[in-house]
C-alpha cells in the first residue's frame, strides 16, 4: 500500500499542459501521462499538505539520495510568480508537474468516467491525487510528483492558445460569400 503521508488530494486546481489521454515523450524520454497543477496561493491547506508530503518523501528517500538530503535537491513545488512570470495563468499560484506511466482515471464531479476527451483540457478546474517520491537519476536528485487520478469540477478558459472556429470566423458569419 502506498504511504498516505506522501499522497495528497488537492483542493481546486487549474489543469495546464494536460496530457492525460495519450502518453507523450518529453525530451526523448520515456512516454508518460502528465499535467501541470496550478494551485492558488490562497489555498493554504493544499500547499501545506504538499510541503508536508515533500518532507516525508525526503525522509523516505534518504537511502536513494545517498543517505542524506543534498542541499541542491530538486523540488516539485514551484512558484508561478518566479518561474513563469510571463504566464497569466500561473500568477499568484504555485504549481507542480505531475506525471505517471499509468494512465490516470479522469472523472467528473459525480466520479463518473469522462470518456469525451474534449471534456478535460488545459484550463479546466478540478482536484488531483498526487504522490511525492525521491529520485536519483543521472546525477539528478530530487523529489518528483507522481500523477494519480483527476476529477474535473468546472470548465475554464482553455489554456491551449488555440482558438475555436467560432472565435476565428464569427465576424464572417453574416457575410454573403456569393456577392
Amino acid at each position: 500500500m502506498e504511504n498516505s503521508k506522501t499522497k495528497v488530494i488537492t483542493g481546486q486546481v487549474r489543469f495546464s499542459y494536460a496530457n492525460v489521454w495519450e502518453p507523450k515523450s518529453i525530451d526523448g524520454g520515456e512516454e508518460k501521462y502528465s499535467v501541470s497543477l496550478i494551485i492558488p496561493k490562497s489555498d493554504k491547506k493544499t500547499i501545506a499538505e504538499i510541503k508536508a508530503a515533500i518532507e516525508e518523501a525526503k525522509q523516505e528517500g534518504k537511502a536513494k539520495l545517498g543517505g542524506r538530503i543534498p542541499a541542491n535537491l530538486k523540488l516539485p513545488l514551484r512558484d508561478g510568480d518566479v518561474d513563469r512570470p510571463e504566464d497569466e495563468a500561473y500568477r499568484n499560484s504555485y504549481f507542480v508537474n505531475a506525471n505517471s506511466k499509468r494512465k490516470p482515471q479522469v472523472v467528473d464531479k459525480n466520479v463518473k468516467a469522462i470518456l469525451d476527451q474534449s471534456e478535460f483540457y488545459s484550463g479546466c478546474y478540478g482536484k488531483a491525487s498526487i504522490t511525492f517520491y525521491a529520485f536519483n537519476q543521472n546525477g539528478n536528485k530530487g523529489i518528483a510528483c507522481g500523477l494519480g487520478n483527476l476529477l474535473k469540477s468546472a470548465d475554464g478558459e482553455p489554456l491551449s492558445g488555440d482558438s475555436t472556429a467560432e472565435d476565428d470566423f464569427a465576424s464572417y458569419a453574416d457575410e454573403d460569400f456569393l456577392s
